[in-house]
C-alpha cells in the first residue's frame, strides 16, 4: 500500500514529543538507602515496613553454596 500524504517533519516531532524518557523517581527507604518507587529496597529488603525479601537468608544461603562449592574445588585441585 502507497503512503498518501508524506508528514513533515514539525508534524512527526508533534507526535514524538511525548516519547521522552522520564527519569525514574527515586524514595528513601527506612534504613537509610535510595529506592525505585513502589518497589523492595534492594539493600534490606522493605517495603511498606515491612520485610518483603529476606536479605539475611539470601546471603546466608549464598555464603553457603559458595563455601560448599568452593570446599570441593580446593580438595580436587589438591589431588
Amino acid at each position: 500500500m502507497v503512503v498518501r500524504m508524506r508528514h513533515t517533519r514539525a508534524h512527526t516531532a508533534n507526535r514524538r514529543s511525548h516519547h521522552a524518557l522520564k527519569a525514574q523517581t527515586l524514595a528513601k527507604c527506612e534504613c537509610g538507602a535510595t529506592r525505585v518507587s513502589h518497589r523492595a529496597c534492594p539493600s534490606c529488603g522493605r517495603y511498606r515496613g515491612r520485610v518483603v525479601v529476606d536479605k539475611v537468608k539470601q546471603a546466608e544461603s549464598k555464603a553457603a553454596k559458595k563455601s560448599a562449592k568452593g570446599g570441593s574445588k580446593s580438595e580436587a585441585s589438591k589431588k
